[in-house]
């Protein structure tokens, strides 16, 4: 089998890690891997169910009910497929968002996803991006980028992205949200955020797209050819 590469994304939450990793995968050919949707399709399943993502023994008891695909469409944007129902839209939601960092600190949650996780990392060259590729999901990826931005640069970003789809959203509350998902990732006591030790750390505050793109192109091209 050729050789794969694989470029982990890691950073807390509205850093824009999945903007910058699907401007790279589309530029360099590579296959662009969300694990956050994969999270986020386990709490939309167990939402609907009506089980709470602090109950253990409900996240155990139904976990084994679902079935979770990534498929790309022809322009490579990955969908989720949840028992065979595409609900790709239906995930992206600020209370999907926060019951995704709840469940994602199941150790039974991860056991089941890590592996297609790095079943997919093994057949295609990948941007995997989340909180815990570079240390737990891939911790032999051949680049490792650690991208942030401050909290309050976060929430204006991502205030301003809800505003965009026609969604409800106010900055002071979507702040409030982030700084409780931060602390929620960075303290969990499963597969923590935290950067990995030979990760790059790029600081988006002041950087615009294009900027970033730039930036961690640069990172790669040291690593994996081009």
């Amino acid at each position: 089998m050729a050789k794969t590469y694989s470029i982990a994304i890691d950073g807390p939450a509205g850093a824009g890690k999945s903007t910058i990793a699907k401007r790279l995968a589309k530029e360099l050919g590579y296959k662009y891997v969300d694990t956050g949707a994969i999270y986020r399709t386990v709490a939309y399943f167990l939402d609907l169910l009506g089980v709470s993502p602090k109950d253990v023994d409900g996240v155990e008891r139904y976990i084994d009910e679902l079935t979770v695909v990534i498929e790309y469409d022809d322009d490579g944007v990955q969908h989720m497929i949840m028992n065979g129902m595409d609900v790709s839209g239906e995930i992206r939601t600020q209370d999907i968002s926060q019951k995704a960092s709840l469940v994602s600190a199941h150790a039974v949650v991860r056991e089941v996803l890590l592996d297609m996780q790095r079943d997919v990392a093994k057949s295609y060259n990948v941007i995997m991006d989340g909180r815990d590729i570079g240390t737990v999901v891939l911790p032999n990826a051949d680049v490792k980028i650690f991208l942030t931005a401050s909290a309050e640069v976060r929430a204006k970003r991502r205030t301003d992205e809800l505003l965009a789809k026609g969604q409800t959203a106010d900055y002071e509350t979507v702040l409030k949200e982030i700084v409780q998902r931060d602390y929620q990732d960075t303290h969990r006591p499963i597969a923590p955020l935290k950067m990995a030790k030979e990760s790059v750390k790029v600081d988006t505050s002041d950087m615009d797209i294009e900027q970033v793109v730039q930036t961690i192109r640069e990172i790669v091209g040291k690593k994996i050819p081009l």
